[in-house]
């Protein structure tokens, strides 16, 4: 995975120190964005083509009670929602001075991803959600809406007074929850019950855990089938089959994550042999179920709130590769 600019590392270190929209633009323009367009983001002025380092200027100090959004060049793409995984390319600067606070390489190689919810600075995740892909946004943030209570940050040279001002490219969004259609499973599995967000509620079998591995497809997605050495960005819960307990899941962490498609036991920055095959060769799109024995798991190893010789369930949505 590429390594992030210093402000969504910022973003980044924004996240620790520092959204339903549809694909066409009439449901685009629907959406119920938590940011309007206003006076202070009009101020802003960019020129440039998507994809290239923009030419930003605007009047200083700018101030906005609110924070505030301007598309600058539509897109085509779908809107972005709460929760979900966005890459961007962005420029920031201080909204006080005018000074260029971070800004991306615009090279292909910069672009950053990172998930719109209360983990990111709370005006840029607001800012985007409704935003499409393809589009180029100004965003103009109020410091409550950046640092917050804190109070501005020293590091990038923000007081506590400083608006803040993204100009944004949305190079590309990963898929909220699995879209496919739905699949028959095979008896055996592990049953599976969706809330109206997407989260699953897992039901394991009564009787012994399987000692092979067992993979269903719940949804078959038509997007492009995950290869081995992907960065694959996957909702999923995990559950302890002899507890039927679960130990850990994405949806209560508030947003997906992103694993590198690989048996960890041989390639570094993998995950484990079950869970690896599990996503090999799925397409984007589907959600599947999985049934993990211990020696494609951790083994006689316990693993945090894992106990050892554990069998695992997975069920996991399976939202975009790069």
């Amino acid at each position: 995975m590429r390594r992030a600019p210093v402000l969504v590392a910022t973003a980044a270190l924004l996240m620790t120190v520092l959204s339903g929209c549809s694909t066409d633009g009439s449901a685009a323009a629907s959406c119920q964005s938590p940011v309007t367009d206003g006076a202070a983001a009009k101020l802003v002025s960019v020129t440039g083509e998507a994809g290239s380092a923009p030419t930003v200027s605007f009047p200083t100090p700018l101030k906005s009670g609110t924070t505030q959004r301007s598309e600058i060049l539509p897109g085509t793409g779908p809107g972005l929602v709460s929760g979900q995984q966005v890459k961007i390319e962005l420029s920031v600067y201080n909204g006080t001075t005018g000074a260029v606070i971070d800004a991306s390489k615009y090279d292909g190689t910069s672009a950053t991803s990172f998930v719109l919810n209360d983990k990111t600075i709370k005006g840029l995740a607001e800012g985007l959600q409704c935003a499409q892909v393809g589009s180029r946004v100004a965003v103009v943030v109020t410091p409550d809406d950046a640092f917050g209570p804190q109070g501005g940050n020293d590091q990038i040279g923000v007081a506590a007074t400083d608006a803040l001002v993204f100009v944004i490219d949305v190079v590309k969004s990963y898929l909220p929850r699995a879209d496919g259609a739905g699949q028959p499973v095979a008896n055996g599995l592990p049953g599976v019950v969706l809330a109206a967000d997407g989260t699953p509620g897992i039901s394991v079998p009564s009787g012994a855990a399987p000692t092979k591995q067992q993979i269903g497809v719940l949804k078959k997605g038509t997007g492009r089938k995950v290869a081995e050495g992907d960065t694959v960005t996957v909702h999923y819960t995990g559950v302890l089959w002899s507890e039927k307990t679960v130990f850990d899941s994405s949806w209560a962490k508030n947003g997906p994550v992103q694993f590198l498609a690989a048996d960890g036991s041989k390639t570094q920055g993998g995950i484990i042999p079950g869970f690896a095959n599990a996503l090999i060769g799925q397409t984007v799109g589907s959600q599947i179920v999985t049934v993990i024995p211990p020696n494609l798991a951790y083994g006689d190893t316990a693993q945090g709130s894992i106990p050892a010789g554990s069998t695992l369930i997975f069920v996991a949505d399976i939202l975009g590769t790069d």
